[in-house]
Parts: C-alpha cells; sequence; structure tokens
C-alpha cells in the first residue's frame, strides 16, 4: 500500500478534486460502456442491417429483371429511394472472394449483415474514399458496383453523447476546482498564520472565516496564541520583577561590605555578589530577549556586520562574509543578542572567528567558525541548558554564568530556526544557525 500511497497527491487541494472526479470519470465511463453497449451497437447493427437489405433488394430485383431498361430503371429507383448508386460490369469477376475486413468497428458489422442479406460473394470496399462506402457483388453476367455515403452507418448520436460526456465533465471539473480551491484557501491561511507565529512575526489580518470546521481551527489557533503571549509576557514580567528586585539586596550587600573593609573573607563574599550580579544581568538579558518587540523587516548583513565591527574594535580577530539578499522580517534586537551572544563566546575563547552568511532558498545559513578548544560532542546538546558550563574551558573565570547560548537558542527558535552545534574546520567550533525566510 506505501506504492498507492506515493502515487496519490499529497495537497489537500488535490486530493479533494481527485475525490469528485473519479466518481465522476467512473460514472462516465459506466455510461459510455452502456450507451456502446445498449444503444450505438443497437443502433449501428440496424443501420447496417438496413444497408445489407438495400443492397440485398438490389440484387434481388436485378435477378428478377434481367433486361438492361429494366436494370436502368431499378438503378434509377435505387438512387433515387436509398441514395445507393449502382452499376454492373458485365462478364467481370471479383478480384478476391473474400469481403475486406477494416480495423474499425463498422466493417465486422456490415460484413455479418451482407453475408446474411444478399448471400453472394461480394467485396467491401471501406478505404477508397473516405465519405463512401463501396459493396462489389458478383452476379452470374458480372460484377454489380455499390457506393453508399459512409454517413448512412453513422448516427449523430454518438457524437452529440460524446461532446455531452466531455463537455460536461469539464465543466463539472472547473466548478468543483473553483470551489475547492475556495474551501481550502483558509486552510492555507491557517496554516501560514500559524507558520508566521511560529517565526516570532504577526499576522494582524488572520480572521476565521470558510466552512464551520475551517472556522473553529481557525479560532482554536487564535485562542491559543494569545494563551501563549499572556504567557510569555507573564514569564518575562515575573523574571523581570524578580531580577529587578534583586538588586536592591544586592546593592545593600555591596555598601556593607565596602564598609568592612578588606579582608580575606570579605574578598570572597565580594566575589560572590559579583557573581550574583553577574546572574541578574543575564536573567535580564534573558528578559529582554523574551520581550514584546515587534518583527520588521530587518537587514541581517548590516545586524552581522554592526556585531563583527565592535568585536574587532575591541580587539579580537572577527572576518564576516555575507552572500545574496539576506533582508527577513525578524526582531532585531532579540536576534542582535543572540548572535552577539554567539560571537562573543567564539572571541572569549579563540583567536581566530569567521562569520559567514548566506541565502539557501527558503532559508539564511550563518556559520559561525573558530580555532578554540571547541566543545566534546556529548556536550554540544548540554550546553544549550541554563547554568550549565564546562569546566574548565567554560568556567566563571572567564566570565558569564550559563545563559548566553540558552538564550541564543530561544531567540533563534523563536523565529522558527535552531541553532546546531559541531566541529568547525578551522579546529574549534562551528555554531550553525538557519532562519527560514
Amino acid at each position: 500500500m506505501l506504492w498507492l500511497k506515493r502515487l496519490l497527491p499529497q495537497t489537500l487541494f488535490a486530493r479533494a478534486l481527485l475525490i469528485i472526479v473519479t466518481p465522476l470519470v467512473l460514472v462516465q465511463l459506466v455510461a459510455a460502456f452502456i450507451f456502446y453497449d445498449r444503444v450505438w451497437d443497437t443502433v449501428t447493427r440496424r443501420l447496417a442491417g438496413a444497408m445489407a437489405g438495400d443492397v440485398a433488394t438490389i440484387v434481388q430485383q436485378l435477378a428478377r429483371y434481367p433486361g438492361k431498361v429494366d436494370r436502368d430503371g431499378i438503378f434509377a429507383t435505387a438512387l433515387a429511394a436509398t441514395g445507393i448508386q449502382a452499376s454492373l460490369e458485365e462478364g467481370a469477376i471479383l478480384a478476391q472472394t473474400g469481403p475486406e475486413i477494416g480495423s474499425g468497428i463498422l466493417e465486422p458489422i456490415l460484413i455479418a449483415a451482407l453475408k446474411d442479406r444478399v448471400r453472394r460473394p461480394f467485396l467491401l470496399d471501406v478505404w477508397s474514399h473516405p465519405r463512401e462506402v463501396g459493396i462489389s457483388v458478383q452476379l452470374p453476367d458480372g460484377v454489380l458496383r455499390l457506393r453508399a455515403q459512409r454517413e448512412r452507418l453513422f448516427t449523430s448520436t454518438v457524437y452529440i453523447f460524446l461532446m455531452w460526456m466531455v463537455g460536461s465533465s469539464l465543466i463539472f471539473f472547473a466548478i468543483a476546482s473553483v470551489f475547492m480551491r475556495n474551501q481550502v484557501r483558509p486552510i492555507r491561511n491557517l496554516a501560514r498564520a500559524a507558520d508566521e507565529f511560529g517565526k516570532g512575526r504577526d499576522v494582524p489580518d488572520f480572521h476565521p472565516w470558510g466552512a464551520a470546521e475551517v472556522r473553529q481551527a481557525a479560532a482554536a489557533f487564535i485562542v491559543m496564541r494569545e494563551r501563549i503571549r499572556r504567557f510569555l509576557i507573564q514569564r518575562t514580567e515575573m523574571l523581570a520583577g524578580v531580577s529587578h528586585d534583586l538588586r536592591t539586596p544586592l546593592t545593600r550587600m555591596k555598601l556593607e561590605l565596602a564598609l568592612l573593609g578588606d579582608g580575606p573573607s570579605v574578598a570572597g563574599l565580594k566575589s560572590d555578589v559579583a557573581d550574583m550580579e553577574r546572574m541578574v544581568e543575564s536573567y535580564l538579558a534573558f528578559v529582554r530577549g523574551e520581550g514584546e518587540e515587534q518583527a520588521e523587516p530587518t537587514d541581517l548583513g548590516g545586524l552581522l556586520t554592526e556585531i563583527t565591527d565592535a568585536a574587532c574594535r575591541a580587539g579580537n580577530s572577527v572576518t564576516l562574509a555575507t552572500d545574496g539578499d539576506l533582508s527577513i522580517p525578524l526582531r532585531p534586537q532579540a536576534m542582535k543578542r543572540s548572535l552577539n551572544n554567539l560571537v562573543a563566546n567564539a572571541t572569549r575563547h579563540a583567536a581566530q572567528v569567521s562569520v559567514h552568511a548566506a541565502r539557501r532558498g527558503r532559508r539564511i545559513d550563518i556559520t559561525i567558525d573558530d580555532d578554540g578548544p571547541g566543545i566534546p560532542p556529548e556536550s554540544r546538546e548540554e550546553v544549550f541548558r541554563p547554568f550549565f558550563r564546562l569546566d574548565p574551558a567554560r568556567s566563571t573565570a572567564t566570565g558569564g554564568v550559563g545563559l548566553g547560548l540558552t538564550i541564543a537558542r530561544d531567540v533563534v527558535r523563536s523565529h522558527g530556526g535552531d541553532i546546531q552545534l559541531a566541529e568547525s574546520p578551522m579546529g574549534g567550533l562551528r555554531a550553525h544557525i538557519q532562519i527560514p525566510v
């Protein structure tokens, strides 16, 4: 059954059309079969029988009235009454004794009718003229040549029926396509709104419309989106409040430690207070990354230029290479904070850092390579956990409390992308960022 699933269309629009068109085609095929078997075949046999009967009548009249004067009268009467042109080649003999069977549908039927009615050797010619059928009958005194219009063996009902079937099918298919496209459009809009929301972008013109089930799904998506937004706002406000409230006791502790003077125990407390301050600042940075900043068209190449220039001014060796148009909708301050964390993390532990950004189809790839000590493969996913630090390469002595990579991935994922760590061609660590366009 897997091969059948591969053959079926993947989109809802195509599958819905297939559901509509398949019964329509089957009905048309059944109707065509019934028409051919019951109507067209019967009518064709009757028309062929009528022509064979006319030929048999002419043959019988010639046998009854063999004179030339009577023969001409018989031919004239046949032409006027049946439309069959007749002539007699006296003393001639048929070139072949058996009838010619063509590749069409009518020839076998007409041959069977002639055998049943005429009962004399005959030859059927269906190829010499496109609009006429020739019949040659062997008589005792010669060969009777007959020519009849081919349309005598056809009925216009066949063409009318075929045109009706094909034409109505095309009309119904077009109507079904228009209606199904209108039914699928709200589903596509819902998918687009969900995708944009997953990338951290807003879709202000989205509203439920379409069928009742689609409107219900769209309304559920709107409720879910508002719940997620409220949850994020409550979480960021709580973190901001806690981080802000912690600053007051920390400030009092710093003042009290300053009054105590210098000493080994005081130095240790000052170091702990300094660590707590860094944690609080990291909390606030995390909160700023989860703020209510709205997405806007941003030149990612310009953003990377600002980050790398700042790193170079700080005395680091950082190179930047960009390729293609890097303008996409994103939250610039949050993305700048995320990329700056990655570049700062690389410059803190490496002498050479290389940044490359390029558009790859429907996404933008950013790679940050360094020649530092790198991170063991088993720890490359662990470093994204909050407050996780490698020791000694990522110790507190180098600065940071273990939220830099967490903030970076959180921001990138809020834009619908992701960050993966791997070994760099420069010998250190590679941070690979993918952001959908």
